[in-house]
């Protein structure tokens, strides 16, 4: 391992343990604003410190083991050893790698959830509907929450497009990658002849964004009310409660009919639009950063094909990583999470590449 990185890696060591030993201070205990602060920290360090401690441990061995080459007596038992005790150290030189990739300040937020319906009329969204059971069954298998914050119902059912906030622990990190188009192939119920069509919905993940995040002024918005449309009873028809809020800079419209309040889907149009916008600023990086890697992962590039749904097959593709899995059933039913990590793996891979200047082999990807 490189001098740069070791001294690196010994620095987060020495403030980890000097951190762990602050926090035993009375006086640090006594604020509790600090002492979250540097428990936060501790917290964060602790990955890293406890694998590079693993690593130096390691190669104590692999440095023992080597030293007993030159005693006749031991040669044979530290020829054995030190295979296995070498190919531990590179495994945990390629983990502190990973742990010292700089982390995506969004990874542990919570998320906007937005699927509409593409191609292919009515299956479009009857797929889209699909795609959000699909979700919300993947979240209840992480302990996350979902909660539909805006939707648009088809005459025939499904949606033309619905929007969900979804809560938990590193949600971000864990459903990024699935913005883009996904397409599926299969029958429709009310296709007589049996032929196989072929519809698509787009995905949009998005972090849900602070007041902190995003910077919006009201100068800027345009506030539209209306009556909301769909389901609804009376109120539907008597109640100017649909609310559209326009980012005037960027063109962005949201709108947000859910609630029988006028100020709460203001509130909820508003959480939308900065969810956006925040959004738009990561798809602007990642655009940027693609363009100058052969892989398009992350690029949040909401035309890209991302995955393919073929049900007469019984498979799910994921283009960009060249992944095929069967039983499409199950990962319908929420069981994505191979796939999901899939692609964390791949981006990063590649981004450790980048920062090592190489392209990954194909055994990274």
């Amino acid at each position: 391992m490189e001098t740069s990185i070791l001294n690196k890696l010994q620095a987060i060591r020495d403030r980890y343990e000097e951190l762990g030993e602050m926090l035993c201070a009375p006086e640090i205990n006594a604020d509790k604003q600090r002492f979250l602060s540097l428990s936060r920290e501790h917290a964060e360090l602790r990955p890293v410190a406890e694998t590079f401690g693993r690593y130096l441990d390691l190669e104590r061995s692999v440095s023992d083991a080597e030293e007993l080459l030159a005693d006749p007596d031991m040669r044979e038992l530290a020829e054995a050893d030190l295979p296995a005790l070498r190919d531990q150290a590179g495994a945990l030189e390629s983990d502190l790698e990973r742990l010292l990739l700089p982390k995506d300040p969004n990874d542990s937020k919570n998320v906007i959830l937005e699927i509409r319906a593409g191609t292919g009329g009515e299956e479009a969204a009857l797929f889209a509907a699909d795609l959000w059971r699909m979700y919300g069954r993947f979240a209840e298998r992480q302990g996350w929450t979902v909660e539909a914050m805006s939707l648009s119902e088809a005459s025939a059912g499904g949606f033309k497009e619905i929007s969900g906030l979804v809560k938990g622990k590193d949600v971000y990190a864990m459903l990024k990658f699935e913005s883009g188009t996904h397409r599926v192939q299969r029958v429709p119920a009310t296709e007589s002849a049996g032929r196989i069509h072929t519809s698509a919905a787009t995905v949009a993940i998005m972090p849900e964004a602070e007041e902190v995040d995003v910077q919006v002024n009201e100068s800027d918005l345009r506030y539209d009310t209306m009556r909301a449309s769909g389901a609804g009873g009376q109120h539907v028809n008597t109640t100017d409660s649909k609310v559209r809020v326009t980012h005037i800079p960027t063109g962005i419209a949201v709108e947000s009919q859910q609630e029988k309040s006028q100020i709460k889907n203001r509130e909820i149009a508003l959480r939308l639009l900065r969810a956006r916008l925040l959004d738009l600023e990561i798809q602007k990086y990642e655009a940027e950063r693609a363009a100058s890697r052969k892989s398009q992962v992350g690029s949040g590039d909401r035309s890209e094909k991302v995955r393919t749904y073929n049900y007469p097959q019984d498979r799910v593709t994921d283009h960009r990583i060249s992944l095929t899995r069967h039983n499409l059933d199950a990962f319908m039913n929420g069981d994505i999470g191979d796939v999901t990590s899939a692609l964390r793996a791949h981006d990063e891979a590649e981004r450790l590449a980048e920062a090592k200047g190489t392209n990954p082999s194909p055994e990274d990807r």
